[in-house]
């Protein structure tokens, strides 16, 4: 097996607002769209995101009434403070404040329109320098 790509779906209540989120805050772009759906993707490794309408009958019916919750979307990446503060001046909430943990992880978090944690993550440390 060869994995292609990586794509998340997130059930909403409002495809549009965290469409709009995506695409206005964090670099994605709309790769396809209809009512109560959205494709979105980035040109780097990020994982794609496919945004449902809650309720809608593509999803099986035990899942159609389920709602984005209880996930971290969670993207390494560097210049964290550097992203913290766009996203401030952007008017983004930052939802959980920048801070370190004892492992020499990095991390601040935002919350999408619709409740999806989006949390950032940079090592203080990068894991390869400790071992060398």
């Amino acid at each position: 097996m060869q994995i292609t790509a990586s794509t998340v779906s997130l059930t909403v209540d409002d495809v549009a607002a965290s469409q709009r989120f995506f695409t206005t805050h964090l670099g994605y772009a709309e790769q396809a769209a209809a009512e109560g759906f959205a494709s979105l993707a980035r040109d780097d490794v990020a994982m794609d995101i496919v945004l449902l309408a809650r309720g809608t009958e593509v999803l099986p019916a035990d899942q159609r009434d389920q709602h984005a919750c209880g996930l971290i979307l969670a993207f390494t990446t560097t210049g964290i403070e550097h992203e913290e503060k766009r996203l401030r001046a952007e008017g983004v909430e930052i939802t959980m404040p920048l801070r370190e943990e004892p492992w020499g992880e990095r991390l601040f978090q935002v919350t999408d329109p619709n409740g999806v944690i989006v949390q950032f993550v940079e090592w203080a440390t990068p894991p390869a320098a400790e071992n060398a």
